[in-house]
């Protein structure tokens, strides 16, 4: 680290603090030789699995495109769909794989929604698990009300 006004590398930390909304670490630092006090953001390297699609191919991790697909099942329903998104973001890149197939983020989806919403969970397993016809949603949901009775 140099001063970015005489060019020293003779430069003190004066006080640090995490930015939780960009994953980064804002640190207040001093110039020991011209005593220029100036501002850096030291930003985590972050993680980048990759995932596996149901056709064979691979991409990125993306959360918006997971966030589109949970705000689509949970329109016009009681649930925060960003808050679920930020903790399956936050469940892969803190598992530390390398890749995940997107079966795995959709049933990490469906999961948290049965908790959450009956009906968000519907719409999002139809989409995810390809329902063909009426029969496939009827299983689904007597599925889920013998689980209920069951709890």
């Amino acid at each position: 680290m140099r001063c970015p006004s005489c060019g020293s590398d003779d430069i003190k930390v004066i006080d640090s603090r995490p930015v939780p909304e960009n994953n980064s670490i804002r640190r207040r630092r001093e110039c020991l030789e011209c005593k220029t006090r100036f501002t850096t953001y030291e930003v985590i390297d972050a993680f980048h699995p990759i995932v596996l699609k149901k056709d064979g191919s691979k991409e990125y991790f993306d959360k918006s495109k997971l966030l589109a697909g949970l705000f689509h099942a949970c329109q016009k329903r009681p649930v925060d769909a960003e808050k679920i998104a930020n903790e399956i973001e936050f469940e892969i890149l803190n598992g530390l794989k390398k890749e995940i197939s997107s079966k795995e983020i959709g049933e990490m989806a469906m999961e948290k929604l049965r908790k959450i919403d009956d009906v968000a969970y519907v719409r999002f397993a139809s989409v995810h698990r390809e329902f063909k016809d009426v029969e496939t949603f009827m299983r689904e949901i007597e599925k889920m009300k013998k689980e209920q009775e069951n709890s």
